[in-house]
């Protein structure tokens, strides 16, 4: 890769719709906005899992280093309040057809997943997360479908040849656990969180602002590299020794990484806070979150009460490659079409129930599922590219970028980057014709999954 002396950032992120996972909170903590000349030891680019992991990990690190984060808008805004929660420890590349891969591969993840899971369980303790936040309660993939059904026992075989507990829960007791009646099965697995995302972001953040300086509403426009290196913001700028970019797919906006990222757009929509009447008819528990069975499926999320925010039911399903990284109207009207329909499968006792709020997310995958990751300039690395989980995968790119940029070798990191580089895309439009023809393909053989 040739080395750069003036990085002009091609665009800005957009997200369409609302955070709702920040919405439904109460008034947000404000940071400042980067209005000044200022200088740094490290500047992280970036305010979602992977920054904050990455500022937590170099705070630890460094001892009395100046530490600035900032944040292109408001912290919980973009991507990091947009997902639907879940930090999953075993296999679940969305690249594959049944969330499996290779043996050994598998087992290494699930070790970096685990560590990236330990990270952020540190973190909960040490800013006083509670369970509403961060809850360790294991996760359910569910079918509703004898399709559905048969990717679940494969699913269970592949998790006996890695030797990892799992639990089959039946049609009665999907029905008690969610109140609906449309699982067949399910399987349960004890080793995931569950997290109010944007509640986990801010809280996060609030800790870590005794140590590291927060900005927001303070995007990158350019990068001047150098001995020193010069970040510039729209009212501002920053003279640093280090950067470390947990932008995800916008790294490609840097320059990096050209002609090798998938930018994904999912979609999801919230209901409005149910009522006394609606929960009692809907029965069940209060909070639990099911993940399809077929990775084209619909992930469904009941959250209960987090901080006043009432009880609600998330719906998660339709996915679009947009190499513009911007999502069209046209891909939310669908989006909605399809997960009113998933919703109205699944609770016809909530008939009348509006969604609140709907919404589209950034992913970034590789066609190989690795991650945009290392040393791209000199001090300038990257924690890019979380292959749609970028709860657990954003937190361990950020805790593996501090370690290499400031250690340079640790045993993680050395399993963490025992990976090839991205592979190189087909040129559109045929990627993206394909990519999307292909993705409606599947999502009909979902069928009812979806």
């Amino acid at each position: 890769m040739a080395k750069k002396n003036n990085i002009a950032v091609k665009r800005l992120p957009l997200d369409p719709g609302p955070a709702a996972w920040n919405s439904i909170l109460p008034e947000a903590q404000k940071y400042p906005t980067l209005t000044s000349d200022i200088q740094a030891d490290w500047v992280i680019v970036g305010g979602g899992f992977a920054g904050l992991a990455a500022a937590e990990r170099l705070s630890q690190l460094v001892g009395n280093e100046t530490i600035v984060l900032v944040e292109a808008g408001r912290l919980a805004e973009g991507p990091a309040g947009r997902n639907s929660g879940f930090m999953i420890d075993l296999p679940h590349e969305l690249n594959s057809e049944t969330y499996a891969g290779a043996h050994e591969q598998d087992l290494r993840q699930i070790r970096l997943n685990r560590a990236a899971i330990d990270f952020a369980r540190d973190m909960a303790r040490e800013y006083d997360i509670g369970p509403d936040v961060f809850d360790s309660c294991g996760k359910v993939t569910a079918a509703g479908s004898d399709k559905g059904v048969a990717h679940i026992e494969s699913y269970r075989k592949h998790l006996e040849t890695l030797g990892e507990r799992y639990e089959l829960r039946s049609a009665a007791e999907m029905k008690d656990w969610t109140g609906s009646d449309f699982y067949q099965k399910g399987l349960f697995t004890p080793g995931a969180v569950m997290i109010q995302p944007a509640g986990f972001i801010r809280q996060v953040a609030h800790g870590l602002s005794k140590r590291v300086s927060i900005y927001e509403n303070s995007p990158v426009t350019e990068m001047q590299l150098g001995a020193d290196h010069t970040v510039l913001t729209p009212r501002g700028k920053i003279r640093t020794k280090g950067v470390i970019l947990a932008v995800n797919g916008h790294v490609q906006s840097f320059g990096f990484f050209p002609g090798r990222l998938l930018h994904v757009f999912t979609y999801a929509s919230m209901t409005r806070a149910l009522s006394r009447d609606e929960v009692k008819r809907l029965g069940g528990t209060k909070d639990w979150g099911v993940l399809p069975a077929d990775p084209m499926g619909t992930t469904v999320r009941r959250s209960s009460d987090c901080m006043g925010s009432g009880d609600r039911i998330v719906i998660r399903n339709h996915a679009t490659l947009n190499q513009s990284i911007e999502a069209t109207p046209g891909n939310m009207k669908r989006a909605a079409m399809l997960q009113d329909r998933s919703f109205a499968n699944r609770f016809p006792m909530l008939t009348g129930v509006d969604m609140e709020y709907r919404w589209g997310g950034r992913l970034c995958l590789t066609l190989n599922s690795v991650p945009a990751f290392g040393e791209v300039e000199n001090r300038v690395w990257s924690a890019c590219c979380q292959n749609g989980l970028g709860t657990v995968k954003g937190t361990l790119s950020g805790m593996m970028a501090a370690e290499q940029a400031v250690l340079g070798h640790s045993e993680l990191l050395d399993q963490f980057i025992d990976y090839a580089v991205p592979s190189r895309l087909p040129p559109d439009p045929f990627l993206s014709i394909g990519a999307n023809v292909t993705m409606r393909f599947k999502e009909w053989q979902a069928g009812i999954e979806l």
